[in-house]
């Protein structure tokens, strides 16, 4: 079973995320920080199943940029989906593993960039 990461401070907007997430993706961790989703990726059982990291967060200490750069010199090849804010760019992130999403988007913007970065995930492991 693949798990999908989802990265978010906001309790609403995690709870409308994970919620959306699940009715199509069985497997959604929500956590509420980069730091808190970086120790998971430590963690070998859960790393193992990670599919892809979904990151809305705006975590004090650590940019979106440099929180995604910190998960790939972990986890080179994990797609990330990062919701944008309004603040951010698309050129703020850099990577073949990374979509950027313009806010505002729909939760099936959302799902269908989901669904396709694991699908393409998929094809390259099988």
């Amino acid at each position: 079973m693949t798990t999908i990461l989802l990265v978010e401070n906001d309790p609403l907007q995690a709870f409308v995320r994970k919620s959306v997430l699940e009715k199509k993706f069985s497997d959604v961790r929500r956590v509420v920080d980069a730091a808190e989703a970086l120790c998971l990726v430590e963690q070998q059982p859960f790393a193992a199943n990670l599919g892809m990291v979904v990151s809305c967060h705006h975590s004090a200490g650590i940019s979106g940029p440099a929180f995604v750069a910190e998960l790939h010199t972990r986890m080179p090849a994990l797609p990330v989906l990062v919701l944008g804010n309004g603040e951010e760019t698309p050129s703020d992130y850099a990577g073949d593993h990374v979509r950027f999403l313009h806010k505002p988007f729909t939760t099936d913007e959302m799902l269908a960039a989901v669904g396709q970065m694991l699908a393409k995930t998929e094809r390259k492991t099988a």
